[in-house]
């Protein structure tokens, strides 16, 4: 019998994420072949007067596609999706897989490969600016096992964060939109962390359920050149299917001067991907009240409770910063007390501290009032 929570799910993703109308195509794209929420996305389409497309992809072919990637090949298939692309007006991407590491052995070189053909021109120049797009995972045993849950309590976990009133946190937001618009000067610190940015004249932009599910932050961007001091991520950071742990980095002027982590030796060689790929893309506030701890997962961990993330590489078009690069890594601080605290300043002024919002304006925001 179908999970009536799977159709709940849908109906939002279409109409309130991607608010499909009559006669605008949509293509659902699904990793993993979850094959339920397929049907009843495609169903939900359907009732909306929208016209469904499907793609149905698999993590372990598009491993073996990688092994053996050529530059000329994957322009091809990049040409090839961005045909498609280009005619839909809406995007939905469900993700799912039994291994979070699938592409660890894949050479740097052939994802890159990927990254400046298929990511580039059907993703960050099409879906990302040009479509109504939602990004979402889909619960599995797999992601169970990384939040340290059951498969049963992840699921009933999963639909809670998924199916929040998205609506009651939009409107929520709308302070500290107006605030991190006033706002030049910023300030974090934390166990090993100083940092201090600019964000002045760069918009803040909400995302609460349009973009991502599940959702729950709030961003903008730093000036690029604004950035010094140290941060220290407390949160695993899959990319690439590494997972990187106790992330150091050091800024100088907006530049990635120093990092390290677990793999110090590989996490510069991310940054030496390309000039922006050592300057920051994006910072972001997560406030989601049901992600309290990470799973390496970005979906979720961006989102968490009393975190932030601050993400070297390519800036968004709507928050932009003139920064470009073909790498976009959301890591993750989490400064809740459990996690050694912090405190977020905006222009002198403490707005945050240990991960709960101290100023009545962002009150609204803290985890009792969004649930």
């Amino acid at each position: 019998m179908k999970d009536p929570r799977i159709q709940t799910l849908a109906k939002n993703l279409i109409n309130y994420s991607v608010k499909l109308q009559k006669g605008e195509k949509v293509l659902i794209e699904n990793f993993g072949l979850q094959r339920e929420l397929v049907v009843a996305l495609v169903e939900e389409a359907y009732k909306a007067g929208g016209y469904p497309f499907v793609s149905l992809k698999d993590v372990q072919v598009d491993r073996a596609l990688l092994m053996g990637a050529q530059e000329e090949q994957f322009n091809m298939k990049a040409d090839f999706e961005a045909n498609v692309m280009k005619n839909m007006d809406a995007y939905i991407g469900l993700r799912s897989g039994d291994n979070i590491s699938e592409l660890s052995d894949v050479p740097d070189e052939k994802q890159k490969i990927q990254g400046s053909t298929v990511g580039k021109k059907v993703h960050r120049d099409i879906r990302v600016p040009k479509t109504k797009w939602v990004v979402l995972r889909y619960p599995n045993a797999s992601m169970a096992q990384l939040a340290k849950m059951s498969t049963e309590g992840f699921e009933n976990f999963y639909f809670d964060v998924c199916n929040l009133d998205y609506g009651k946190m939009s409107d929520a937001m709308d302070a500290l939109v107006s605030l991190m618009n006033k706002t030049d000067k910023v300030r974090i610190t934390g166990e090993g962390t100083d940092l201090s940015f600019s964000i002045k004249d760069i918009p803040a932009i909400k995302c609460a359920g349009e973009m991502n599910i599940p959702d729950g932050e709030v961003y903008t961007c730093p000036v690029r050149d604004s950035v010094n001091g140290t941060i220290s991520y407390n949160t695993p950071s899959p990319y690439q299917g590494f997972t990187y742990e106790n992330v150091k980095l050091t800024f100088r002027d907006g530049k990635i001067v120093e990092a390290s982590a677990n793999d110090s030796d590989r996490i510069n060689k991310i940054f030496d991907t390309d000039e922006g790929a050592r300057y920051i893309g994006e910072f972001a506030i997560g406030v989601n009240p049901y992600i309290q701890h990470p799973m390496q997962d970005i979906l979720f961990d961006e989102k968490i409770d009393g975190s932030f993330h601050f993400t070297p590489g390519q800036a968004y078009e709507d928050a932009y910063n003139g920064n470009d690069s073909d790498i976009h890594w959301d890591m993750v601080m989490i400064q809740r007390p459990e996690y050694g605290g912090g405190e977020i300043y905006f222009d002198d002024v403490l707005i945050r501290k240990d991960g709960r919002f101290v100023i009545p304006e962002l009150e609204s925001l803290n985890p009792e009032n969004l649930k």
